[in-house]
C-alpha cells in the first residue's frame, strides 16, 4: 500500500500544484488507488523568504515551517517534502520539528549535477536568495563542483515576482530562457532549474547547448519512492540518507504534464 507523503506547500500556491500534477503524471495508474498519496499544507501566509533573507527585515519562516512539519506529521504522513528552492534554507528547523525524514531537494539537486557536469560549474537558475543563502553552493561544492548564480539579480527577482503575480507567459518564458543564456555565456556546464516558479516554464529551455535539469522533478522522484517503498520506518531513514548522496533508486518522472503557458 501506498503511504502519504506531507508537502509543505504555498511557496507559492501555483508551484504547489506543479508539484502535485508532477507526481500524478509519475505514476503509471489505471485507478485512483495507483496515484501517490498526498497530505497538502497549502499555506500561502508563510513569510516571506525574500524579505527575510534578502531585504532583512521579515518576519523569520522557520517557526511557521516547523509548526507545518507538526501538523503534518499529526496527520499520518511517512515523509516530508517542500517544493521551494530558497526555503531549504530553513531545512534545519524542518528537520528538528519532527522525526519524519525531510526529502530535500537540493541535495538531490548537487547529485544529479555531478552526474551531467562531474568537475565543472552549474548555473542555478534561481532566485537571488540562493546566492545569499548558500544552500546550492554548499550543495554543489560537496560533490566537486561550482555554483554559478544569475548575475542580474534584480532581473531575475522581478521575473519571480511577476510570475506569482501574473502567472506564466510568453514574455516572462523569454526571459527564462535569457537569463539561461546568460548562464551559458559564463560556461556553465549544466543548467539547474532551481525556482519552482521557474519550474513552470521549463520547456522554453529545450535546445539549450547545454544539459538542463529540474530539481523539482528529482523531488518528484523521491515523493514517489518514499510512497512505495516497501518497509515504511527503516526504508525512509534510507531515503533520506539517499537524498544527500545522489544514490536514491528512483525511475525517472514522465514528461511533466505542467509549465503550460497562460
Amino acid at each position: 500500500m501506498k503511504r502519504p507523503v506531507g508537502i509543505l506547500g504555498g511557496m507559492g500556491p501555483e508551484a504547489t500544484v506543479d508539484l502535485m500534477t508532477r507526481v500524478i503524471a509519475a505514476v503509471d495508474a489505471g485507478d485512483d488507488a495507483d496515484h501517490i498519496p498526498l497530505i497538502v499544507h497549502q499555506n500561502s501566509q508563510v513569510p516571506s523568504r525574500i524579505a527575510a533573507l534578502i531585504e532583512g527585515h521579515g518576519e523569520d519562516p522557520a517557526p511557521v515551517l516547523a509548526a507545518m512539519a507538526r501538523d503534518l506529521e499529526r496527520a499520518g504522513v511517512v515523509a516530508l517534502a517542500m517544493p521551494c528552492n530558497t526555503a531549504h534554507h530553513y531545512a534545519p528547523a524542518i528537520r528538528a520539528a519532527t522525526d519524519l525524514p525531510f526529502l530535500d531537494m537540493v541535495e538531490l539537486a548537487g547529485a544529479r549535477a555531478q552526474e551531467l557536469a562531474p568537475a565543472g560549474r552549474i548555473g542555478v537558475l534561481g532566485s537571488p536568495a540562493l546566492a545569499t543563502i548558500g544552500v546550492y553552493d554548499r550543495a554543489l561544492s560537496a560533490h566537486g563542483l561550482t555554483a554559478m548564480h544569475v548575475p542580474d539579480g534584480d532581473a531575475a527577482l522581478g521575473l519571480i515576482r511577476r510570475i506569482k503575480a501574473d502567472g506564466a507567459s510568453e514574455a516572462t518564458a523569454r526571459e527564462i530562457r535569457a537569463l539561461a543564456d546568460t548562464l551559458i555565456a559564463r560556461e556553465a556546464g549544466a543548467i539547474c532549474v532551481a525556482c519552482t516558479e521557474f519550474s513552470l516554464m521549463t520547456e522554453v529551455l529545450a535546445g539549450l547547448s547545454v544539459p538542463v535539469f529540474d530539481s523539482l522533478d528529482l523531488l518528484v522522484d523521491a515523493i514517489v519512492t518514499a510512497s512505495t517503498s516497501n518497509d515504511a520506518a527503516d526504508d525512509l531513514r534510507r531515503i533520506e540518507a539517499l537524498s544527500g548522496s545522489g544514490r536514491l533508486p528512483v525511475e525517472p518522472t514522465k514528461p511533466s504534464r505542467a509549465g503550460r503557458m497562460n
